[in-house]
């Protein structure tokens, strides 16, 4: 990198970590001919554009350039759509999100809050008319109309003649039609909130009111003149939303769905396909027992098909589906792993933890899979138990299925790149894969990544040694990880390392290190963090740490051991100092939640409990009473915007080192959210992470 050349944390965040510029949101046309997804122009330019690959000649076509319909303005966000991509992580701009008819005439999408249409056989686009700013519109499977969410309510408008009909309207400034309550959106996996049925005539609708979940301020103090934003937030232990679901016709009929809801109060999953009628898939408030439920939708009834139950918590996944001869189809945990469950009858075999579906046929189920946790194959399990393999070789993939045409996505330890190869079955006739385009920045450093099975609990663990590392050097450590549920590090992908490659060459050893609760190890694996975050999580830190310094004796410096991380990781920084000073000399913990009380239900009541019921549980597992014991340097980092953990953790905890009498940096980032897409804000924030560990760490 030349002297001119921006740093590495600028050009990530200008490049969303290198990833505009690389194919995403891959949709094939049902009939295998075209595959169409978003893109922007470079590697730098956040505006995503829609594209279209044509299958057959493999040419590639822009369908849609937000600039073309914008012109160099800046996009016009709603609060609402704001809300929404902060849920999903959303840092792009433009188009980040289109939708297809099953016919395969058109697309549509929202851009700057308002509603577009795209006619995929002309490629024209054009604008309809909207009320209010667009969240996640979608076309009915025919083709014929388009429904999206604005200002609590869901709107339809036709494509022939843009006639527009209100379906479902809120009573009040809490209730919400069309769109997923923040539990859903941001611990189910659940963006949506309607689904239309085959027959493009009726939909099923959530309809949520937060009127008595609590009301949360997060303030602005940069700003004083400036009110605090009012934020519904439903902590550990206070009252959730308020979700039903319902059938509601075009005409505006309202039929409202029944199950048992005092009993199963989170509305986990809704599917609506040509081959069965809708399935509906709910939890209960502990999270112990989850039931899958046909619906009728002319009368709301609903019939049980499947009860699941755990003793610790059931664990969500892709959504109940119908296969085409008809069989139910469900991803369960059976017998230690993750299944491919049809008709009640586990298929997949021992080994194999199921991650997503990627299609459903009628005699396979084509799913992602780990048989080696740092790797994500793409299986097509039979419903008579055979298992095949679609993708090989150390690395993570993904796919994407329409008609006779695949999609196959692949990352590896070999190179930094994303590739799409698109592969074309015509039978008994070869035909030569092609390659979506990828115009992604090149990633500045190369990682060397040493990928070890630590420890007695084989813990998947990366070692990242700097660029041109003399062997038998010894020097400071630095664990970074995340460590706690429903996220995984390591993987047998090279660009996932990218940042750790960065950060050890600013001299240190960097370990990555996946803990029990972790994902890709199996049911046992996962609920070994059941009411234990604190011991748990830390102590297999601790035993990935010294499995890497038996491994390089003359490498590691375990006299010098620093720990970094954000939200979960920044919990785990934190705890790292607070209860093993003797292990851990410094730390840098972002946004971290330190009492759990403080965080939602659904994520915190799945791994801790009610804390009425355990409130032993959230004691040992919050940071605040350890604040006396406090030996170590320790930086605490805190967007002040943040509405996911809000800024009161650190600041709590804060108070508490302070009445404690413990020294500590406290560096507070005004405007910024959860996320900190900003690049000066992003390039100055690692800076000084890396100024502050190098001090403390020698």
């Amino acid at each position: 990198m030349t002297d001119d050349a921006p740093s590495y944390p600028r050009l990530a965040a200008r490049t969303l970590r290198f990833t505009l510029g690389v194919p995403r949101a891959v949709t094939v046309a049902p009939d295998g001919s075209t595959v169409r997804f978003i893109r922007t122009p470079d590697g730098v330019t956040r505006t995503g554009q829609l594209w279209e690959h044509d299958v057959e000649s493999g040419v590639e076509t822009l369908l849609v350039d937000p600039v073309a319909l914008l012109g160099a303005g800046d996009e016009e966000l709603s609060a609402e759509e704001r809300s929404r991509r902060e849920r999903s992580r959303e840092g792009a701009a433009g188009i980040v999100g289109y939708d297809v008819d099953e016919t395969g005439r058109w697309a549509t999408f929202a851009l700057s809050g308002r509603l577009w249409a795209t006619h995929l056989g002309t490629k024209a686009t054009r604008e309809l008319p909207a009320q209010g700013a667009v969240i996640d519109p979608r076309l009915d499977p025919t083709g014929r109309r388009v429904a999206y969410a604005a200002g609590g309510a869901l709107h339809v408008v036709e494509l022939a003649d843009a006639s527009h009909t209100t379906v479902a309207s809120p009573a009040s400034d809490a209730e919400v039609w069309g769109q997923a309550e923040f539990i859903a959106a941001e611990e189910m996996g659940r963006m949506r909130g309607f689904w239309w049925a085959p027959d493009g005539r009726s939909l099923l609708v959530e309809r949520y009111d937060e009127a008595d979940v609590a009301v949360w301020h997060v303030a602005s103090p940069e700003h004083p003149e400036r009110p605090a934003a009012a934020h519904r937030y439903p902590a550990a232990g206070t009252t959730n939303a308020d979700v039903s679901l319902w059938h509601v016709t075009l005409d505006g009929d309202h039929t409202e769905v029944r199950w048992d809801r005092a009993t199963f109060e989170y509305l986990a999953r809704v599917t609506w396909t040509p081959d069965g009628p809708p399935l509906l898939q709910v939890l209960s408030r502990d999270q112990k027992t989850s039931q899958v439920l046909r619906i009728d939708p002319a009368t709301g009834a609903t019939e049980v098909l499947r009860t699941l139950t755990d003793a610790a918590w059931v664990e969500l996944g892709p959504g109940p589906r119908w296969s085409p001869s008809g069989a139910l189809v469900t991803i369960e945990d059976v017998d230690g792993w993750r299944r491919v469950v049809v008709d009640g009858e586990p298929v997949t075999p021992d080994g194999w933890q199921v991650r997503g579906v990627v299609a459903t046929f009628a005699d396979a189920v084509v799913v992602t899979a780990s048989h080696e946790p740092t790797e994500v194959q793409v299986v097509r399990v039979g419903t008579d138990g055979s298992l095949d393999q679609v993708t090989q070789g150390r690395g993570v993939h993904g796919a994407v299925i329409g008609g006779d045409t695949t999609v196959i996505t692949r990352t590896s330890l070999a190179d930094t790149l994303v590739h799409h190869t698109v592969h074309h079955d015509r039978g008994a006739e070869a035909v030569e894969p092609s390659t979506l385009a990828n115009v992604s920045v090149p990633l500045p450093v190369t990682p060397s990544v040493h990928l070890l099975s630590a420890g007695p609990h084989e813990l998947r663990t990366a070692v990242v040694f700097p660029t041109g590392h003399e062997p038998g050097t010894r020097l400071p450590v630095l664990l970074d990880p995340y460590g706690g549920p429903g996220a995984q590090r390591v993987w047998a992908s090279a660009r996932a390392f990218a940042e750790a490659q960065w950060l050890a060459d600013q001299g240190f050893v960097v370990i990555v290190a996946d803990g029990r609760g972790t994902p890709g190890r199996g049911s046992a694996w996962d609920r070994a963090i059941h009411h234990d975050f604190a011991g748990v999580t830390l102590d297999d830190q601790v035993e990935a740490l010294a499995a890497v310094a038996a491994a390089f004796p003359d490498d590691v410096d375990t006299e010098r051991v620093g720990i970094t991380g954000w939200s979960y990781g920044g919990y785990l920084a934190a705890l790292a100092v607070l209860r093993r000073p003797d292990v851990f000399h410094a730390a840098v913990a972002g946004a971290p939640v330190t009492e759990w009380r403080l965080y939602d239900t659904c994520y915190t009541e799945r791994y801790l409990g009610h804390p009425d019921d355990v409130p032993d549980v959230y004691d040992r597992n919050s940071l605040l009473p350890l604040a006396a014991g406090l030996e170590r340097p320790l930086m605490l980092i805190h967007g002040l915007s943040d509405d996911n953990v809000v800024a009161a953790h650190t600041l709590q905890l804060s108070s508490a080192l302070l009445a404690a009498g413990r020294p500590h940096t406290v560096l507070p980032l005004s405007g910024v959210t959860h996320m900190t897409p900003q690049e000066t804000v992003a390039e100055n924030l690692k800076l000084l992470q890396v100024k502050f560990l190098r001090e403390h760490l020698g």
